[in-house]
């Protein structure tokens, strides 16, 4: 939620570079835009509600000229999307200007405070606070670092600040608590941003902030401390991204989804190869709980169920997945025995990182998989196994969901090895099997697109569909419900075909769409009475099956998947849910890279 973007360089114009780098974080969501530039004659500010190209041509945000500046683009949560209240704010007499992302939860005691010293606020925001406090702090004082240091530790909540201010009209101030930020180190300029694809094409050497830090940049230095003052060696902090700015790029695909939807077969493939000693290690630390609780949120909550329903299947160990907002009741029983697993694609997800400290104080040990090196669910892990996915732009998940499965089933699989329930002679052959993965992704992307594009006709002319299956097929359907859901607008709900009797069916009228995804093959025979059941009420049925299905002739559509294999199938059938969703979402005529009210990261409770 909300991207941040600050430069400060020797020789550059900073404006149309700062536009060009919000750009690159849209996927992360917002409803207004603007940019403020430490200029010959103070601080510059355009802002408004809407779209970055619609603002910056009726405003000309590029037009900005100067070597220091900060731009945001802002996600609602105080006060409505209008001009007023879109970022930056500024104090009273307009020489500081801030941008953040998070909430201010002191924001009204601050507030009330400021006013009765005479304050006057211009937005409903609760950011605004920051830089009238910030005005009031450097009333006596001249040194504006220790001002900034002075206000950060007022405040309460969650937190990534840029700050300009013409008292330090080289530097931008950054801290961080809560909300993702990061450093990036190019030659001559340097940057601080939400998330590191803003800057890739400048710079992949970058530091990740961890919470309680804060510091300034300027054209060709960082400086970083805790909040408590102690100096921090930056040289220590340097990380070297492995992704290239292209990598970020559409690649001449129509929207970011799409293309990665085709990236698929290869981040798979470089998952798979770097199955080693961190799934090793995961997989024991795991095995020795002794309850396996297993959190996240959104997309990553289904790979987790998913990784909770194999996991039980093949080692009998006990799984207890759960969203993790709702944390709370099961922190409340967790021990110092138990082993929390943790999956966040950008390992900063808000309620997922809660869930982790929730359970860290109760003594428990965490394992993480996230997509990002140096993330803060990583860093406060016991454990961590990194995903080999990339960058994702597109705000609905679907390569990092592929990538998710496939390293919770190798992570499962190890689990069941240790437990003695697989032999080595076994996972040697199932190891095997899942190399194969990526040529069958690739083949079915090859056969649904066009089933998929003639399926989405049909599909958006409707209101309402079901997404239905059995055991590990289960938390595909939830994904392919909530893929269509959030891209494509169509009220989609998932469920166990079982559960599909007790209250659903009965919206089943002729023509509702139920999409049907078979995975083992000891379930076909009940999921054959749900489809029947459906059919009988007028439902246009579609089956996701194995090739070798029994069901084959059973649907009023069918895609048969390049494979029967049970460790391979799940991955496989989420791939014509994505095309579906994403082709129904063109049809309709909407941008499955930028969903309305979504966010690529959830950084807010």
């Amino acid at each position: 939620m909300c991207g941040i973007v600050g430069i400060a360089s020797s020789n550059r114009n900073v404006g149309p570079l700062i536009v060009d780098c919000l750009k690159k974080l849209e996927y992360r969501g917002y409803d207004s835009v603007g940019v403020a530039i430490v200029g010959k004659h103070g601080i510059l500010i355009r802002k408004g509600a809407g779209k970055i190209d619609s603002v910056d041509e009726a405003k000309c945000l590029r037009c900005l000229e100067g070597n220091v500046g900060i731009g945001h683009t802002r996600w609602a949560t105080h006060g409505p999307p209008t001009d007023e209240n879109a970022h930056p704010h500024t104090d009273c007499e307009g020489r500081i200007a801030v941008v953040h992302n998070g909430i201010i939860e002191n924001y009204m005691e601050l507030k009330k405070m400021l006013i009765a010293k005479g304050h006057v606020f211009r937005s409903s925001t609760d950011t605004e606070v920051i830089a009238h406090l910030l005005e009031e702090n450097a009333r006596n004082n001249s040194d504006f670092f220790d001002v900034f240091r002075r206000t950060v530790r007022s405040l309460s909540g969650s937190y990534a600040l840029a700050v300009v201010s013409v008292m330090a009209p080289g530097k931008i101030f950054f801290a961080r608590k809560h909300s993702p930020l990061v450093i990036g180190l190019g030659k001559d300029v340097m940057f601080v941003a939400s998330d590191i694809p803003a800057f890739l094409d400048f710079t992949n050497k970058v530091i990740v902030l961890n919470d309680g830090e804060l510091g300034y940049i300027d054209s060709g230095s960082v400086y970083m401390e805790t909040i408590e003052g102690k100096p921090i060696d930056v040289s220590s902090r340097i990380l070297v991204v492995p992704w290239t700015a292209e990598q970020a790029r559409k690649e001449g695909f129509p929207h970011f989804m799409l293309k990665e939807i085709h990236e698929q077969p290869l981040v798979i493939g470089e998952t798979i190869r770097g199955f080693g000693i961190d799934y090793e290690k995961g997989a024991e630390m795991l095995v020795n709980g002794k309850n396996i609780f297993v959190t996240a949120a959104g997309t990553s909550f289904h790979a987790s169920l998913y990784f909770a329903l194999l996991t039980m299947k093949l080692s009998s160990q006990k799984v207890i997945p759960f969203i993790s907002s709702e944390y709370e009741v099961y922190a409340h029983v967790a021990s110092e025995d138990d082993v929390l697993l943790a999956v966040s694609q950008s390992g900063e997800t808000i309620d997922t990182l809660a869930a982790l400290r929730a359970f860290k104080q109760k003594g428990a040990k965490v394992v993480s998989l996230t997509n990002v090196i140096g993330s803060v669910i990583a860093r406060e892990s016991d454990r961590q196994i990194y995903m080999k996915a990339g960058p994702e732009i597109g705000v609905a998940a679907t390569k990092t969901f592929t990538v998710q499965l496939t390293a919770l089933t190798w992570l499962s699989i190890l689990i069941s090895h240790h437990t003695g329930k697989i032999g080595e002679n076994e996972l040697k052959e199932i190891n095997s099997s899942l190399k194969e993965l990526p040529s069958l992704v690739e083949k079915t992307i090859n056969l649904y697109s066009g089933w998929s594009k003639e399926l989405s006709n049909f599909m958006a002319k409707k209101a309402s569909a079901y997404y239905l299956s059995r055991g590990l097929g289960v938390p595909i359907a939830l994904e392919g419900a909530l893929k269509l859901k959030e891209i494509a607008y169509i009220h989609a709900e998932g469920y166990p075909a079982g559960e599909s009797k007790h209250g659903p069916i009965a919206l089943v009228e002729k023509n509702f769409p139920v999409v049907f995804v078979s995975i083992e093959k000891s379930l076909e025979k009940r999921l054959h009475g749900n489809v029947e059941e459906m059919k009988a009420r007028g439902a246009h049925t579609i089956g996701i099956i194995p090739k070798d299905s029994g069901l084959r002739e059973l649907f009023d559509r069918t895609a048969i998947l390049p494979s029967s294999n049970e460790f391979l199938t799940p991955i496989l059938g989420v791939v014509p849910l994505q095309l579906l969703a994403y082709y129904t979402a063109v049809e309709k005529g909407y941008d499955p890279d930028k969903p309305r009210n979504l966010a690529k990261t959830v950084t807010v409770e």
